[in-house]
């Protein structure tokens, strides 16, 4: 069955180039990243991985881990993070999955269920792993994207979305277009305005009686 939003996000035990790991396990109690991709040694999937190793300690301030995924063995990954350091000025210090038998690419709905893990795939035959999966510490899928081949990911905007998805976890409001870290949202119509009023005492700008926007509420 295809995978969802709200879905419990599937566990697997996998090697990777930090050793093997459980991942329900390996998660824990916080947030992860799993992104995947179809091939290694590819020029968009290298800029991606080497950006995303740059931008790993504000994931952590989120209490969220990253961890990749390509068609590929382990030991690919390890001579390939040599080029990703080398050309993107970053280290690679997460954990790469080896998924060379299509064990979680499959699990995850990225391809096809009967496809085999012959080495001799290339990149388009895998064209379809290159999802991001965000995914919260109650192991639940909270947002998918899947990208093309050929467009590199923006992770500023995936670090936006888990800003939005930490934030609407906690507080009874949703985010709007283009919404960014300490910028109003909204109050989500479950919330009546008697209970609303409790909450935001000071009132907020309703230009129709659905669209009620608020200050982002401190923590």
């Amino acid at each position: 069955m295809p995978l969802r939003i709200g879905d419990e996000a599937p566990d697997f035990t996998a090697n990777t180039t930090e050793g093997e790991i459980s991942f329900h396990d390996w998660v824990g109690d916080g947030w992860v990243i799993l992104f995947s991709h179809p091939k290694d040694f590819t020029p968009v999937c290298t800029t991606e991985l080497g950006y995303l190793a740059g931008l790993k300690g504000e994931f952590e301030k989120r209490n969220c881990k990253i961890m990749g995924l390509s068609i590929d063995p382990v030991e690919d990954h390890i001579e390939w993070m040599k080029d990703i350091e080398e050309t993107q000025g970053n280290a690679v210090t997460y954990p790469l999955i080896g998924d060379n038998d299509l064990n979680v690419a499959k699990l995850y709905d990225m391809i096809h269920p009967n496809a085999s893990g012959d080495q001799n795939r290339t990149a388009v035959d895998n064209a379809t792993i290159r999802s991001v999966f965000l995914i919260g510490p109650d192991k639940k899928i909270k947002a998918m994207i899947t990208y093309p081949m050929s467009t590199g990911r923006n992770f500023d905007e995936v670090l936006r979305v888990l800003d939005s998805c930490q934030l609407t976890a906690r507080h009874k409001v949703a985010t709007p277009v283009n919404w960014k870290q300490g910028e109003d949202v909204i109050i989500v119509p479950a919330v009546s305005d008697e209970d609303a009023k409790e909450k935001y005492p000071d009132g907020w700008d309703a230009p129709k009686p659905y669209l009620r926007i608020v200050p982002q509420p401190s923590d």
